[in-house]
């Protein structure tokens, strides 16, 4: 249950921001899209469990929820801490309503590229909208003591998992029935569906870079490299991303190479990942390893992680935002062959502190072969 002190923390650091860039009000658009359903539950308590909803955020006066009519039943939407709760027949028209009725001109949009339907967006054509994700995703990035304890608690579930994972993996399984271990698991502790897991594998102890669905038919063996991704959110809604490589038999030297750039990308993320660096600065940091070794880095390096998936800001090339305290970020360098045949990829949740970045989880940057007790 979110607090009232933390509900009031969220709406002022909005408003703060929105204020910076001379908004009216703030539009925050969600989906059914796994990953990025988290910006309407972070300021409203409502989780979506189909179609899309809205929160409406002026920089003074209550917020409202807007819910396409169609959703009326869908849902439980007496989790929703907003009290105007509304059921339109198009959204967006009800929207462009309400901005003329207060006055509204300048109204910034979370969601406006990627999640905002068509429809909606047509309605608003006499607004002046603001593509508005980065600036939204600054605004809830440094994490209160309240949301670190929800990190924490997805972290220790998705680790669990992934030790689940370790404890039951042999040649013979299928990719597919190691996912359901841990699928199981989360379902069981309260993920809900917000879970985006997926796997790269490969053969002769190198796994190929496309990440893919498990197969439910070919056996592993003993060979075979897997990297899941096991990314979730546990019951307060916060995402948290860890994996680590599996392999019973021998990894390839292409392999090996990039588990050694692994190790130096992991002390190099716990020097530079402090207060006041910029992303820029850590992604040269962790990225030299593997770049001297001949590899490139697809995917992205590393993000803010929070009630959305993936948020601002990128650790990457030329992302000069300063880091602060208590942001929390995710990494997983994932290092590519120059013939783009083979990778290495893992993923660890961190902590930025003033003294450098502090992982969540001990659990060592190894292949494991299976059955280990982590």
């Amino acid at each position: 249950m979110t607090s009232p002190a933390e509900i009031e923390r969220r709406y002022a650091s909005v408003r703060e921001h929105a204020a910076v860039t001379e908004l009216d009000a703030v539009l925050v658009a969600g989906s059914e899209y796994t990953g990025f359903e988290g910006a309407v539950r972070y300021l409203s308590g409502f989780r979506i469990l189909h179609r899309y909803a809205y929160v409406l955020l002026p920089l003074d006066g209550p917020p409202a929820i807007v819910f396409p009519r169609e959703a009326r039943w869908v849902g439980d939407h007496s989790e929703t801490w907003i009290e105007e709760k509304v059921f339109a027949e198009f959204p967006g028209k009800w929207i462009r309503e309400r901005a003329n009725e207060k006055g509204w001109r300048r109204i910034g949009v979370y969601g406006l590229e990627y999640v905002m339907p068509v429809r909606d967006h047509a309605a608003l054509d006499d607004l002046d909208l603001v593509a508005w994700d980065p600036s939204f995703d600054l605004a809830r990035a440094v994490k209160s003591d309240e949301e670190l304890e929800s990190v924490r608690e997805s972290f220790r579930l998705n680790e669990e998992g992934v030790r689940a994972v370790i404890a039951a993996y042999e040649p013979g399984k299928t990719e597919a029935e190691l996912m359901g271990i841990a699928e199981d698991l989360f379902a069981a502790r309260g993920t809900s569906r917000t879970t985006m897991d997926m796997v790269l594998p490969g053969t002769d102890g190198a796994a190929r870079p496309e990440f893919k669905f498990p197969s439910h038919d070919r056996r592993i063996e003993r060979d075979d490299l897997l990297l899941y991704g096991l990314e979730i959110a546990g019951p307060g809604g916060h995402w948290a991303e860890f994996s680590r490589p599996l392999c019973a038999g021998r990894p390839s030297k292409e392999t090996l190479a990039a588990l050694d750039a692994y190790t130096e990308y992991y002390e190099a993320a716990k020097a530079t990942m402090r207060a006041g660096a910029t992303a820029h600065d850590v992604h040269r940091a962790v990225s030299k390893g593997f770049l001297d070794r001949g590899f490139s880095l697809g995917h992205v390096t590393g993000h803010s992680i929070g009630m959305t998936m993936i948020e601002f800001p990128r650790i990457g090339e030329g992302t000069d935002i300063e880091l602060l305290e208590n942001m929390v970020i995710s990494m997983h360098p994932h290092a590519i062959t120059p013939d783009e045949r083979a990778c290495l990829y893992m993923q660890d949740t961190w902590l930025v502190t003033k003294e450098g970045g502090v992982p969540f989880s001990e659990m060592p940057l190894q292949i494991f072969k299976g059955g280990e007790s982590v």
